[in-house]
């Protein structure tokens, strides 16, 4: 085992979309022998904090202002040609989305900071970068002035949306991470860099298995949990359940998850006729979602490709609800199918059709005894692909290369 300490470097901490991250750095504390570190760049918009998030704040290292303007003097100063090849590869690189260059911009002097920080630290770290976005390049700048070595895990809209740098930014990496055989291939376009398909997993036994039936009457309880984003499609998914059906006449639906799209959905929800029948609560804890999981009669998680290129990686709320054992229906985008494999462990509508995702919903509905096989294909899947022991270890066996 390398006797380096292992950093963690993300855009925000914390996050309320992003538990994933905590649940790996959970993981790795304690059952790897190095101590962990944390890193972020930019202050968190999140005002509500997980549980598991809190024994993290005290470990976060997030440079103020201060420490900026001293970090990019000691770059210059110290290292005057490699920094003024940073802002220039940084100026190239992002020139084409000023919006881009203009947080990439800010985000040099935050890395010389860290990287100030780094060069002075015992015992020598390795940074392990989650996106390929902002933290990426902060990784790869630290290298530059540090000498650090770095990795870097790839999730979605880090490969889909922002390929700024990407190449580069990948090509100094010892290795790299990401979610899915999906986004392995597209990856092998960039770099050379290996690439590593190790999902972000959860703690399967955190999550009680109860494989259940759709109900033959009364209501059906519908959960999606997913940000009100575009490319979580819950458009999609307003539309489909106002077309109705047997089963989706008495389907009702609770979303949890804050986002842009907020008043828009609502407003869509009211103008569509269903009324009561959806229900928006906002982000919400762990153990709420958790509870909502054990309550569900179906998970639905309706994703499209969005306008701007956005779309999932291998959303983790998919992974929860089939370790839950809930009749779950998804589409067939980016990694998913990985996941819910069609008539094994879920159904797949067609992204973005509304038609094809009522009939999933209804077919969903009526697989009557086929729901127990999914199932236990389900939890079984999650068990040993997707469980934290299992990603915890392939990422541990990873960082005694560097």
């Amino acid at each position: 085992m390398s006797g380096k300490q292992i950093d963690y470097l993300v855009s925000r901490f914390p996050v309320i979309s992003e538990t994933f991250i905590v649940r790996e750095l959970d993981a790795l504390s304690t059952t790897d022998g190095r101590e962990i570190g944390l890193r972020s760049l930019f202050p968190s918009p999140d005002a509500q904090v997980h549980d598991i998030a809190r024994r993290w704040m005290d470990k976060l290292v997030r440079p103020g202002v201060g420490a900026c303007v001293a970090g990019l003097g000691w770059a210059l100063l110290r290292h005057p040609l490699a920094t003024l090849s940073i802002l220039a590869a940084v100026v190239r690189g992002y020139a084409a989305r000023p919006g881009l260059l203009i947080r990439a911009l800010i985000t040099v002097p935050i890395a010389t900071a860290h990287a100030r920080d780094l060069h002075s630290s015992s015992p020598t770290r390795h940074i392990h970068a989650h996106y390929a976005t902002y933290p990426a390049l902060a990784a790869w700048i630290c290298a530059r002035l540090a000498g650090v070595t770095y990795s870097v895990t790839v999730h979605a809209h880090d490969l889909y949306v922002d390929q700024s740098m990407l190449g580069r930014k990948l090509d100094g990496a010892d290795f790299i991470v990401t979610v899915s055989e999906y986004n392995r291939r597209l990856l092998e376009r960039y770099t050379s860099t290996p690439v590593h398909v190790i999902h972000c997993g959860i703690d399967s036994a955190a999550y009680p298995f109860r494989p259940r039936r759709i109900p033959d009457s009364g209501p059906i309880r519908a959960l999606c949990v997913a940000s009100l984003q575009e490319y979580k499609g819950h458009e999609v998914l307003l539309r489909a359940l106002s077309l109705g059906g047997p089963g989706l006449d008495r389907t009702e639906l609770d979303l949890i998850g804050n986002g842009p799209l907020n008043d828009e959905l609502h407003k869509l929800a009211t103008e569509l006729g269903l009324g009561s029948r959806v229900r928006f609560h906002g982000g919400q804890s762990e153990t709420t979602v958790k509870q909502a999981l054990a309550e569900a009669d179906l998970f639905v998680l309706p994703s499209i490709l969005a306008a701007d290129g956005q779309m999932e990686g291998l959303p983790v709320a998919l992974m929860e609800a089939l370790a839950s054992g809930i009749p779950t229906v998804s589409t067939s985008l980016s990694g998913i199918p990985e996941l819910v494999i069609p008539e094994k462990t879920g159904l797949l509508a067609i992204p973005a059709d509304v038609q094809s995702l009522r009939d999933t919903l209804e077919q969903l509905i009526s697989s009557g005894p086929a729901l127990d096989d999914y199932a236990r294909t389900g939890r079984d899947l999650v068990e040993q692909e997707f469980d934290i022991t299992a990603t915890t270890a392939a990422l541990r066996s990873l960082f005694a290369t560097v």
